[in-house]
């Protein structure tokens, strides 16, 4: 079993947490976050705090508990704070437009690209920036990737789609002689 799961889970005030079957319920003032675990993965809620366990001790499942421990974690963090993504946009004539449930983007292509936002999600641009927010985090985590996949940023330039803090190694270029 991993080290976060000796701990409990301590459950914040205005938060309800509820368990039926393996799926685990968790609302909070921002929304309702629901997660069905495996059969191994043995949920205990107990008042204000919440244990993890294994049904059965074998090696293949103890990552389950670590894994569910930080599922947990990261629903109830997210109930109560959004989870935020920022990516900016580098390159010349590189623009997003976020229209409703649809992002639209000209990365440089003889097309333009749109990718439709998950439920749950809000998308912002500004000039040569996304920002994307939710309280699912493996939901934001993962919808930012599918953005950046579109136009990685590139080596030689800079130009693409990366996160905010992603810092980009420069290559050098041809010289000329």
């Amino acid at each position: 079993m991993s080290r976060l799961a000796k701990k409990p889970i301590m459950i914040p005030e205005k938060t309800t947490v509820t368990l039926d079957d393996t799926v685990l319920r968790v609302k909070g003032p921002l929304g309702e976050l629901s997660r069905a675990f495996p059969r191994v993965v043995l949920i205990k809620i107990d008042g204000a705090e919440i244990t993890v366990s294994l049904r059965d001790a074998s090696r293949e499942y103890k990552a389950l508990s670590g894994t569910a421990v930080a599922h947990i974690k990261n629903m109830i963090a997210g109930v109560h704070k959004l989870y935020e993504k920022k990516l900016l946009i580098e390159g010349v004539g590189f623009k997003a437009d976020a229209q409703g449930t649809k992002l639209n983007m000209a990365l440089g292509f003889s097309h333009p690209i749109i990718a439709n936002v998950p439920k749950g999600l809000n998308v912002v641009t500004e000039k040569g920036t996304i920002n994307i927010s939710g309280i699912d985090k493996d939901a934001v985590g993962q919808f930012a990737a599918k953005v950046r996949s579109f136009k990685e940023p590139e080596p030689y330039k800079g130009k693409g789609i990366r996160y905010v803090d992603e810092v980009v190694r420069r290559k050098q270029g041809k010289k000329t002689a």
